[in-house]
């Protein structure tokens, strides 16, 4: 509401100074009229440009997308409660206080300043029954993992919808299935907060939002099992190219976006099966280096995926086609 205000706001200010333009059109002094033609246009069109942007910032934060959930209802089996409460170690860097189950809710402050300023803020919602999904149906809850949308529709942001928009019908529910059986937290975020450079980025398309393409047809998985097949599908939920780059030849430095990983097509290659499982499993390479839990998310891959799984996922980057492109230090990229 605050940022329409304020859309508004540079709206009115446009029309003002187009008007004072207009007006001064008939000055008499020659310095006068051209200064003020000048100076007045300027702002018309810095007013104008900050005011659409802003709207249509907004316009894409808050504005109901039109695809509607899906009529679901997810049956609590115990195959499908364990393979979620794997799945759902994924969620547990942004949405716990610990880094761990249950889903209590965190903060997430991307969109900040380093003093918390200018941006906004962000908190990823208690996802345990005693926060808000207790009044979700499983069809939104399942549309905001994938598509990226908030029960009424509205955009969602820093949600790894990219990624999860792969996600499998089966383990989509069953990852369902484990946040309504968590034990209920109540604790309380605070609704997320936008402020005007925040909304102006959003509204040029430089921050996008987690909005993804409807899904209206079946989502399966490849059979499970130590496959560069099922390696790939696991990658690609696991949200790797997030921070290793689309290719996972390595991600660029942002400093408003992930951490830049290393070239995964040329480290991988030099490690064994044992040694890559190793690493995940340890948080230590094989060189002896310690990866940055807070960069690289080793603990959560590790308890999100079996040795099996990693196994998979070791065949598909082993069968990579190692890229010319330079790798980053491991130091740096925590990789």
């Amino acid at each position: 509401m605050v940022q329409i205000v304020v859309g508004v706001v540079f709206v009115a200010l446009t029309i003002l100074f187009a008007i004072l333009v207009v007006r001064v059109r008939g000055a008499k002094n020659p310095l006068a009229r051209w200064l003020g033609i000048v100076l007045g246009g300027l702002l018309t069109v810095v007013f104008a440009l900050v005011g659409v942007v802003d709207l249509a910032g907004v316009y894409r934060l808050d504005a109901p997308r039109g695809n509607p959930a899906r009529n679901v209802r997810v049956a609590m089996t115990a195959d499908r409660l364990a393979r979620g409460e794997h799945l759902a170690h994924l969620c547990a860097s942004c949405h716990s206080t610990t880094g761990d189950l249950p889903l209590d809710g965190g903060r997430a402050s991307m969109l900040s300043n380093p003093d918390g300023s200018g941006l906004g803020t962000l908190y990823a919602p208690n996802l345990t029954p005693g926060g808000p999904l207790k009044d979700w149906s499983d069809g939104e809850i399942i549309r905001a993992i994938r598509e990226g949308v908030d029960k009424d529709g509205r955009a969602l942001i820093i949600m790894p919808s990219e990624s999860f928009h792969a996600m499998s019908d089966a383990d989509v529910q069953a990852l369902v299935a484990y946040l309504r059986s968590q034990p209920a937290v109540s604790r309380q975020t605070p609704p997320r907060d936008i402020g005007l450079i925040g909304t102006l980025l959003v509204g040029t398309g430089l921050f996008p939002t987690a909005v993804q393409a409807p899904i209206a047809q079946p989502v399966a998985a490849p059979p499970a099992g130590v496959t560069a097949e099922y390696g790939r599908y696991l990658v690609s939920i696991a949200g790797c190219q997030v921070c290793h780059g689309a290719d996972l030849t390595g991600g660029r430095s942002d400093e408003n976006g992930p951490p830049a990983g290393p070239n995964l097509t040329v480290i991988v290659p030099r490690w064994t099966e044992a040694e890559f499982v190793q690493t995940i499993r340890t948080g230590t390479d094989p060189t002896r280096h310690s990866l940055r839990a807070e960069l690289m998310p080793w603990k959560e891959l590790s308890a999100a995926f079996s040795d099996d799984e990693l196994k998979a996922i070791y065949a598909y980057l082993h069968g990579l086609k190692p890229s010319e492109h330079v790798a980053f230090l491991s130091a740096q990229a925590g990789g």
